[in-house]
């Protein structure tokens, strides 16, 4: 934990550094000081080694400081340096996964310096006159000679017990667990030992029947697989096939109405709903699925409250449907369903156990004969509890020492009790001790959200990559994917959605053990504290700020409170209502060697704000931003703002901002005072009609770290130049993602400064905008490109594209369908989708031999009626993807050559299409191929063709 703490240090010392940064303001040899620290601290950390080359560009005032008053620093690198060595050596050594005395107060002094430099500088830059600022740099000198100290005092006593460190490693049960090298796999839901109630719960609900819909609960403890259990039955082809709609919603311990129905919704209609009335929700509900053979999950289901709120949304025709739902009461399967359809779970016996076990352990591995032994005394001390034996199967798969194996199942042991629930929190708590302080950083932060909430993985990790939990060994993006496959394999996060490809986490959540897991150890305030920031209004109609205790979000019902219109904080049972709103705050932890007025004052400790579904809040705390000066995250994505507050630029520590705007917004030059800025995210109403329009000042070229900037569309003016030479201009060195660009922003001089660029998006249509496209061609680290209208305005060649691109995205652009024999000679191409009117015409006549290299082809929502191909257009791909085209009655039989492809998936498309991937699947069988996976949901009625052609 020690290291993520100095590794912090070194981040804010490496921001001071930039030849952006507001110290830029301080005398030189302040600057030479930091300079020297960094240099050397970097030696042993190998990481941030990139980061500094990059701000050793020739165009980097780094070149012409000297380190002649850097001898006081170098000793200090010296000393951080070893500390960082020993912080690591303690979390291999420390079996426990406790922290000892000296591990806290390593980790109390690095982020003490850092506190305590972040202050200092921030009273620097934002002093009112020339003596304040000179007050400021007295004390900013005072605080690293005592730092220097500090960190004498700390080593001297650190020596003297590395030896007990050195022997406490050879009893230690696991040290490390690196990644796996195979791809993510959410071993929740596969299912071992479970295949013969699968098949008794598809027989229950396919068997012809007359009566009011079945209700069939699954009854058992937590982590026993209900949920798995309920998944595999929902997903099973015979399910598919034999409803016409099928629909999944989390109902969890405190159930909100509105939630579940709006779950319901999107699953049978695919849209949003932005409404509050529950009354009309139920009503479109109903109607949905009147007349049709339906099936329901409702999973995770406490009380029988929450069946009888909902229960009038079911239609009880005479169907033949069905009602699946999960509970660990057995009482509210009485009261639900039917008794002799009940499915109980029971725990699995010993070869069940041990089959679920070496699937996780060794799932792409042949057992050696050693292991199974041990292996098997492992899964027996689970004691039946799927979710304990694939935690610990997690946290052996990628050990391979017989020795590791024997010590673990000396721990497992230790943890057992005969109270299942209370067995499985401690083997979890194994889990999380075992973790290294950045993983437990990372898998803490889920604890921020709401229960069994669904997080996007981007955001999850541009969030971990601001709080500074990631250890640098290559890039912010690569360390933070790394980090969330660590998670997945261990089985502590959850993948609730895919890429199309199959190949990323789009979005994940953890189990709701694992939720109160992360509370009860952020309860214990060792890594960092969360608070919550209640808004409101006093008696007297003056405002206040409050900081308070923070208590889990759980989920309440409609009928006490609405989560879109009121922030809600909860005191031990009572719930009041903050009329202006709840925010959740990430501080860091109080220090014994820190002033108390500096411990005392939680403003200046909190480093992230985020705010949860909230409105009518904003205006509180937009005047109270003031106070948060080392804020690192700020997240207001869910507050409508119409220009852009001006307190904000005050926040110089500041890496990840987000917010929500309902109109044009401009931004104002003194954004490059947030040198440290991270990821930039600018969103649009939900509840807008037109896309809105960012415009970016000439000025934000001087974020140096900038790695995403995200919103609708955005204007980004050309670059200005560095020097008087004009061929020497700014850039986005770090620079990850941009979306969406206006087409004219595609300049030779904005290309050159975002050239590292990975990810971009181009929307807007403009008469002279091609030209500009043809630049595209200069971003050679590009490998995914999306465009929204650019109406026939795209490159003429595929030369104009980067040879490096990997994915791109069409919508709106109305191209012809012979435009995509340019996209075909694209020679690294793997995934092409062509979303609503990406093409303009009915027939599709591939003209050349192409798509070399293309694995996943999507065509949704377009006017295709003909298509022809042969397996040469296409001759290794792997999925075919086709949603909403009504017209489309036939995919070319040819595909049936394509030795590669495996799935064909359909979606609201005429049933004709799916006879003709049925024809496919035939053939490639009587060929010998390996037989592709065709998926048909939600087929086109007689009754859609009528609409079609009646508009």
């Amino acid at each position: 934990m020690a290291h993520a703490s100095v590794a912090s240090l070194l981040r804010t010392i490496e921001s001071l550094l930039t030849y952006n940064s507001l110290m830029r303001s301080l005398s030189c040899d302040y600057r030479e000081d930091f300079s020297a620290l960094h240099k050397k601290i970097n030696a042993s950390v190998a990481s941030l080694l990139r980061t500094i080359k990059s701000l050793l560009t020739s165009n980097s005032p780094m070149q012409s400081l000297s380190c002649d008053h850097s001898e006081d620093f170098s000793t200090l690198h010296e000393k951080i340096s070893s500390l960082e060595v020993v912080a690591k050596n303690f979390e291999k050594h420390n079996v426990l996964g406790e922290m000892t005395d000296l591990e806290l107060q390593i980790k109390e002094v690095a982020n003490i310096v850092e506190q305590t430099i972040q202050l200092r500088v921030t009273e620097v830059v934002l002093a009112n006159d020339e003596n304040q600022r000179e007050r400021a740099q007295e004390r900013l000198s005072d605080s690293l000679q005592q730092a220097a100290k500090d960190i004498d005092r700390i080593w001297k006593e650190s020596t003297k017990i590395q030896d007990k460190g050195k022997h406490a490693s050879k009893e230690s049960t696991v040290q490390e667990f690196p990644s796996s090298s195979r791809n993510i796999l959410n071993v929740e839901n596969s299912m071992v030992g479970r295949d013969d109630q699968r098949k008794q719960l598809v027989e229950d609900l396919t068997r012809r029947y007359s009566g009011e819909p079945k209700v069939i609960p699954i009854v058992g403890m937590g982590g026993i697989g209900k949920t798995t259990l309920a998944n595999e039955v929902y997903n099973d082809a015979c399910i598919r096939s034999h409803f016409d709609v099928c629909a999944w919603a989390t109902v969890s311990q405190q159930h909100n109405v509105k939630e579940i129905l709006l779950s319901l919704l999107r699953s049978t209609k695919g849209d949003t709903f932005d409404m509050n009335d529950e009354a009309e929700l139920a009503n479109i509900l109903q109607k949905s699925l009147k007349g049709k053979r339906y099936l329901i999950v409702l999973d995770d289901m406490w009380k029988s409250e929450a069946w009888d709120t909902v229960r009038l949304c079911f239609p009880s025709e005479n169907k033949g449907s069905g009602i699946l739902l999960t509970t660990r009461n057995t009482e509210v399967a009485r009261d639900v369903g039917i008794e002799n359809l009940s499915l109980q779970m029971d725990l699995m016996g010993p070869d069940e156990s041990w089959n679920l076990f070496k699937s996780i352990a060794f799932a792409n591995e042949a057992l050696p004969s050693k292991f199974e032994t041990i292996g098997k005394q492992i899964a027996e001390k689970c004691h039946g509890l799927p979710l304990t034996i694939a935690v610990i199967a997690g946290l052996l798969k990628s050990k391979r020492e017989i020795e590791d194996w024997e010590n673990v199942a000396k721990d497992v042991k230790s943890f057992v009790t005969n109270d299942p629930d209370k067995q499985c929190s401690r083997v979890l708590g194994l889990s999380y001790d075992h973790l290294t302080s950045d993983l437990k950083a990372c898998l803490l932060h889920f604890g921020i959200f709401r229960e069994d909430s669904e997080i996007p993985m981007k955001n999850l990790m541009r969030s971990w990559m601001a709080e500074g939990f990631l250890q640098l060994e290559n890039d912010l993006e690569g360390e933070a994917e790394k980090c969330l496959q660590e998670l997945v394999d261990r089985c502590l996060v959850l993948v609730c959605k895919k890429s199309l490809d199959g190949t990323r986490i789009r979005s994940c959540k953890v189990h709701d053990l694992i939720y109160d897991l992360c509370v009860r150890e952020i309860q214990k305030e060792n890594i960092f504290i969360m608070n919550d920031i209640v808004l409101g209004v006093s008696d007297s109609e003056c405002r206040y700020l409050s900081m308070q205790k923070m208590q889990p979000f759980k989920r309440v019902t409609g009928d006490e409170i609405d989560y879109c219109r009121y922030g809600l904080y909860r005191a031990g049972d009572e719930i009041d209502y903050c009329r202006y709103g709840l925010y959740r705050a990430l501080l860091t932890p109080a220090h014994r060697q820190l002033r108390d007025h500096d411990n005392n004052d939680i403003w200046k400790r909190t480093r992230s704000i985020f705010s949860f579904l909230l409105k009518d809040s904003y205006f509180i705390l937009k005047s109270e931003l003031i106070h948060f000066k080392l804020l690192k995250v700020l997240e207001l994505r869910h507050i409508e703002i119409d220009n852009f507050p001006l307190q904000i630029l005050n926040l110089i520590w500041l890496r990840y901002l987000s917010l929500q705007c309902d109109e044009n917004l401009d931004i104002p030059q003194e954004i490059c005072r947030l040198w440290n800025l991270q990821t930039f995210i600018v969103q649009g109403s939900h509840m807008g009609v037109s896309v809105i329009t960012i415009t970016l000042p000439e000025e934000i070229w001087g974020l140096m770290q900038l790695r995403h900037l995200k919103a609708k569309r955005v204007y980004l003016p050309n670059p200005p130049s560095v020097s008087a030479d004009k061929g020497s201009l700014m850039g986005f060195p770090n620079i990850q993602t941009i979306s969406y660009l206006y087409p004219r922003c595609c300049t030779n001089e904005v290309i050159l400064g975002i050239q590292n660029v990975k990810e971009l998006g181009i929307c807007g249509y403009e008469i002279d905008s091609s030209a500009f496209l043809n630049n595209l061609v200069h971003l050679q680290q590009l490998e995914t490109l999306s465009f929204i209208l650019c109406f026939n305005r795209l490159p003429a060649s595929a030369k104009a594209f980067p040879a490096t691109l990997k994915k791109l995205k069409l919508r709106l652009t109305s191209l012809r369908w012979s435009y995509l024999d340019i996209v075909a000679e694209l020679p690294n191409l793997e995934v092409l989708k062509l979303m609503t009117s990406a093409c303009d015409g009915k027939e599709w006549h591939p003209n050349v031999r192409g798509f070399a290299r293309l694995k996943l082809l999507l065509i949704e929502n377009n006017n295709l009626k003909y298509w022809k191909a042969t397996n040469d257009n296409f001759p290794v791909l792997e999925r075919l993807m086709i949603r909403s085209c009504q017209k489309l009655k036939e995919i070319p039989i040819e595909f049936a050559d394509i030795h590669t492809l495996q799935l064909i998936e359909l979606r609201k498309c005429p049933p004709e299409l799916g006879e003709s991937a049925a024809r496919i699947q035939k053939e490639q069988e009587d060929l010998g191929n390996n037989l592709v996976d065709a998926r048909i949901s939600d087929p086109l009625e007689e009754s859609d063709y009528d609409l079609e052609e009646y508009f």
